[in-house]
Parts: structure tokens; C-alpha cells; sequence
């Protein structure tokens, strides 16, 4: 079997070294993939948004399995595009509309209301109905959440204490401080709990529940400073019990799916949850139309089922009978990134001792090959991946790679899970 991946980063590697374990992968290209991906597979250096070169390349290599890593193709519906234009192909990821769910804050907030899924209550606001955010803002105590309508490159989300620099800011956002993808405005109220992820893989009806996970967003140690693309990971979460796994299925992942076949809404890929514990109960603070980076790097080492049994399932039809296998203990990511990130960092910045460490898995994002060596080639740089009984055992195997792999600039968190210990 033919498999081409779109992406670049830490989840399309671990994605491509996921699938070329199993039997049944012939050949594998990821476009445009990274320095990493080039030892598992062929990279292709095409532009994934033009969706008339990805089918020149699907066609010249005869592709069966197009696999889409991140957000923007979806949003854009390079789902649409192949079932007109080469139905034979298993993409990977849900239509266009499918994907408003990630695609359209307000779009996904009113989802989640009209079929009474848990979520944080808000307000809509565009240039017109401006004065309405400020009183909102004004008659409710902070923190005070503003999240862009569109996509904003995971930079669209602000949580801001003091009312009077939320209303500039929401005045900002409407002016276009994150361009088109905040002409819209959703102002949420702030829910004080702990994060989670959750995922499915499904069919629209059918799924199958992937390792939960929780990554840690903020650049500094304690979750301070800025939020970034995410700083690492853990799976699974040990707060996370059968209690609370079981409210996400009944009030949260079945819902969502009702709500998708109610509306007709073609979707056939994976589904990420953002979800908050407060108090017991879940809520949804976000959906993703994909995999989420740095979490992917965790998930998919834990699953041990074939990735392809169930990419064939989910054509099938027949998810529901499949179990899901996973590694036991706990799997652990850091990452590596940029000095200046999530600022403005300097790429080309050659990277040494990238050598092979039996108890870690090393996952490339921001990487490129550059006359023999591998340097820095984005913010996030490299996802270490290890393994252990506890979260310590896994995060202090993780800190032995970092110590030795450097480049200039090199920056990460070591107390990656530290909230859960």
C-alpha cells in the first residue's frame, strides 16, 4: 500500500513511523516532511495547499492513503477536492464542513449549543456588535477569554486578567491584529480546572477511542509565560478514571457524533477534544479536525494496534470492533525548541549529537537536511519521547537526550507532567 502524509512536523513523523511498521505499507512519501521523516520515507517538496500538485503526486506515485496532518488543508477541503477528483483515494480527515469544527470558533460554539455539549458560555462578536464584548467584558470578573474565529496558527487565544486590556485587545483582534481570522471574536467565560485530550479516530458514526493525553502549552516552567505550540506532553493522565472517561463519551464524543449526522456532515478522520476538568465534569474548550503536536508524539508509541487495521476499519465501516491496544506505563514527550520561540528565532543552526538512545524516541518538527547535517529549520525542533512505570522515570529519560543533543539557542521545559506527579 502507497501512503502519502502532508505535513512537516513532530505528528506527521510520528505518524510516518507509526505507519511504516506495519506489513502492509509499501511505500511511504510525506510532503514536505522534515530531516527526520527522510529516514522512514521519501520527502516530496510540493505545497500542500495547492491541491492540483497534490494530485499530480498522488497519481504519479499511486498513492491509496492520503493522510492530513495539519489543520489548513482540511479547513480548505482537500477532502472535497479528492472525492471528486480521485474518489479511490482514503483521505484521511473530514470534509470541508467537517472541519469547520476547528476552522470556526463560532461555528463550533454553536454546535456545541445546539446539542447541549458542555462547553464554556459566550458571546459572538464582530465590528458590529463591538459595544456588546466591551459591556460583556465590563459585567463579568476575569480572567477573560478571546478566541479569534479562524485559523490563527495557534497564536489566537488570549487570557488576559484586567478588563480594560481585554476590551483593547478585543478591539485590536476585531482590527485585524490576527487578520482575517479575527473579524470574529469569541468571548468565553474562563473555566478554572485542568486540561485534557482526548481523540478519536471515526467514521462519523463509529469510532475508536485513542490513549487520552495532556500537553503543556506555556514556554515557561509552572506554566508561565506564553503560549506556544505546545512544549510537551503526557499519556495517559492519571486523573482520568472510568468516571470521567465515561461522562466524556455520554455528554461529549457521542453528542458531537449525533450532532454530525444530524447536519449530514461527512467526516472521516480523527477528532481531537480539548476538554477541561472542573470539578468532575467535562467541558469543551476546543475541537481539532486532526492529531494534535506535541500530543501525537505520546499517543501513537502507546497504541499498539496496526495504524493501517484501522485506517482499513474506518473505511469499513467496522471501527466498533476493533480493540484498542495500548502500552502500558507512561509515555512522556519534551520538546526542543528555538531560542526566542515562541518570538522570533533564528533557523539554520546545526544540530549535534543526534545520535540513536534506546530508551527515547526521537521525533523531528522543525528540522531540515542541509549538505549532510541536520539544522534548525522552525520554533519547535525536536519532540524526545520516552518511557517509564511513572511520569519521572519517562520525563528523566527525556532530559538525558535533551542534555545531549544541542544546537545554539536550544530551550525546553523539565518539568514537563509536573502538575500530575
Amino acid at each position: 500500500m502507497n501512503i502519502l502524509i502532508l505535513g512537516s512536523g513532530g505528528r506527521e513523523h510520528a505518524f510516518a513511523w507509526k505507519l511504516s511498521q506495519s506489513p502492509n505499507c509499501d511505500n511511504l512519501y510525506i510532503a514536505p516532511g522534515n530531516a527526520g521523516t527522510s529516514q522512514i520515507g521519501t520527502n516530496l517538496e510540493i505545497d500542500i495547499m495547492d491541491f492540483e500538485q497534490v494530485l499530480k503526486v498522488v497519481e504519479k506515485f499511486d498513492i491509496e492513503i492520503l493522510l492530513v496532518g495539519p489543520e489548513a488543508p482540511l479547513v480548505a477541503g482537500i477532502t472535497d477536492f479528492f472525492k471528486a477528483e480521485k474518489p479511490s483515494v482514503q483521505v484521511i480527515g473530514p470534509s470541508k464542513k467537517g472541519a469547520l469544527l476547528e476552522g470556526s470558533k463560532a461555528f463550533a460554539k454553536e454546535f456545541m449549543k445546539e446539542y447541549d455539549i458542555p462547553t464554556a458560555q459566550y458571546l459572538e462578536v464582530t465590528e458590529h456588535n463591538l459595544q456588546e464584548g466591551f459591556e460583556r467584558i465590563n459585567n463579568s470578573k476575569g480572567p477573560y477569554v478571546l478566541k479569534a474565529d479562524g485559523l490563527a496558527a495557534g497564536k489566537g487565544v488570549l487570557i488576559i486578567d484586567q478588563a480594560e486590556e481585554a476590551k483593547r485587545e478585543l478591539k485590536a483582534m476585531i482590527e485585524g491584529k490576527f487578520g482575517s481570522a479575527s473579524q470574529t471574536v469569541v468571548i468565553e467565560e474562563f473555566l478554572d480546572g485542568i486540561e485534557f485530550s482526548v481523540f478519536i479516530l471515526t467514521d462519523g458514526q463509529y469510532y475508536a477511542l485513542l490513549p487520552i493525553a495532556k500537553d503543556y502549552k506555556r514556554i515557561g516552567e509552572k506554566d508561565t509565560g506564553p503560549n506556544t505550540g505546545g512544549m510537551g506532553a503526557v499519556s495517559p493522565v492519571p486523573f482520568v478514571d472510568r468516571e470521567l472517561l465515561d461522562k466524556v463519551r455520554q455528554k461529549i464524543i457521542l453528542p458531537t457524533l449525533s450532532g454530525l449526522q444530524d447536519r449530514q456532515i461527512d467526516y472521516e478522520g480523527f477528532i481531537f477534544f480539548g476538554l477541561i476538568n472542573v470539578g468532575g465534569e467535562p467541558y469543551v474548550i476546543e475541537y481539532n479536525c486532526r492529531m494534535g503536536d506535541p500530543e501525537t508524539e505520546v499517543v501513537l508509541p502507546r497504541l499498539e494496534n496496526d495504524l493501517l487495521d484501522l485506517f482499513e476499519a474506518l473505511r469499513e465501516q467496522d471501527l466498533y470492533e476493533i480493540p484498542i491496544d495500548k502500552k502500558a506505563g507512561f509515555a512522556t514527550t519534551m520538546v526542543l525548541v528555538s531560542g526566542g520561540y515562541p518570538g522570533s528565532y533564528e533557523k539554520g543552526k546545526e544540530i549535534s549529537n543526534l545520535t540513536d538512545f534506546k530508551e527515547s524516541l526521537i521525533f523531528h518538527s522543525g528540522t531540515k537536511e542541509n549538505h549532510g547535517k541536520v539544522v534548525t529549520n522552525g520554533g519547535r525542533v525536536l519532540a524526545l519521547t520516552s518511557f517509564g512505570e511513572s511520569i519521572e522515570d519517562a520525563i528523566e529519560q527525556s532530559k538525558k537526550l535533551a542534555q545531549q543533543i544541542n544546537f545554539e539557542g536550544k530551550n525546553y521545559r523539565k518539568d514537563i507532567g509536573f502538575d500530575l506527579i
